[in-house]
């Protein structure tokens, strides 16, 4: 909680469900984002009063472990861990959690198994997956999800093919009264919070405003290149070939999408040629990702390594401090609130 931030009754109202399910006071949650998503920028938003996850990707069981250790020393209980369910270690990952007793747990990636859903249910965590189509609302539901992330295409790093604007109109308006649902995918100001609120969205997911912040550990030249860009220049990349089925990754324009498509299509005559197989394809080409993530958020090479951004990379261009941007965002919304409840009076 932010001291000295004051809420309307309005805007509190409408946060209510969102805040209630996440345990938390503003249900503004910050995306998990390899190499981003670490303790230090974890812990710096649950103790503003937000949510957020660490980011398992395919880390070491003991550096994951250590993670949530680091967070858990807060006392804060607002935070999941975001499990990819096609890394190599996620079965190692999701045995951890459930004995950790984690009060969240994400499923990201691509479809977890019922069994897999249940058994984090089992072991008392609350339970959040990832759509991106009505068919994947649907089954994430029936599987037992207690809520959802909607996550439209305008989003970074691994994305699905539909807008934020079409999937309101298919999952929030048709599934929000059965579950939370937490919207995703271009929203970077609190105005947009406020009116996702308004279509009965429980609240908001950013990552990209959530690296423009001081407590993110992201190399500068990371930084600064989001500062640069413009909601343009942050792409989604194309699969070539059906043989070979790619998650599109939303990323700024840069030597290292030149050399993504590259790789795609050398894989694709490896496997024409009978060199190599679809799975061990896809593998290599999520491990070029991991590694080229590495290189720009930690080592800063922005050539070349990969700056996975979203859209809303055009909305912010400032570096501030983790309770600054959630008090910007709250403020704003509250004035929002107020401007539409004026227009509503005319």
């Amino acid at each position: 909680m932010i001291e000295g931030l004051k809420v309307s009754k309005e805007l509190d109202s409408l946060m209510q469900r969102g805040k209630s399910f996440l345990n938390c006071e503003y249900p503004l949650i910050c995306g998990a984002m390899t190499w981003v998503s670490e303790p230090n920028l974890i812990s710096a938003v649950v103790k503003a009063g937000g949510f957020a996850s660490i980011a398992a990707g395919n880390s070491p069981l003991d550096l994951l472990q250590k993670q949530i250790e680091t967070v858990s020393a807060t006392g804060k209980k607002n935070f999941a861990v975001n499990l990819i369910t096609i890394a190599p270690s996620y079965q190692s990952h999701l045995k951890l959690v459930t004995e950790m007793k984690m009060p969240y747990i994400i499923f990201a990636g691509s479809l977890p198994k019922e069994k897999e859903v249940q058994m984090a249910k089992e072991s008392g965590a609350k339970v959040l997956c990832f759509a991106s189509t009505m068919a994947l609302a649907k089954r994430m539901i029936k599987f037992g999800a207690d809520a959802l992330i909607m996550e439209g295409s305008e989003a970074g790093g691994h994305i699905g093919h539909v807008s934020t604007m079409v999937l309101l109109q298919e999952i929030l308006f048709n599934f929000g009264d059965q579950v939370p649902v937490f919207t995703a995918g271009g929203i970077g100001t609190g105005r947009m919070f406020a009116h996702m609120l308004l279509m009965g969205a429980a609240g908001v997911q950013m990552g990209t405003r959530f690296v423009m912040t001081e407590e993110c550990l992201a190399h500068k030249n990371f930084k600064d290149s989001f500062a640069r860009s413009e909601a343009r220049d942050a792409i989604a990349t194309s699969q070539f070939d059906t043989k070979l089925p790619v998650v599109s990754v939303r990323a700024l324009k840069n030597e290292g999408v030149d050399e993504f498509n590259k790789l795609q299509l050398k894989l694709i005559k490896d496997i024409d040629a009978g060199l190599t197989t679809r799975e061990v394809a896809q593998h290599d080409l999520e491990t070029f990702w991991i590694g080229s993530l590495r290189k720009a958020v930690v080592d800063g090479n922005v050539q070349s390594g990969s700056l996975m951004a979203g859209q809303s990379v055009g909305l912010v261009k400032n570096v501030v401090p983790v309770k600054e941007m959630v008090r910007d965002i709250i403020t704003e919304a509250d004035k929002e609130l107020i401007a539409v409840k004026q227009k509503l009076s005319c």
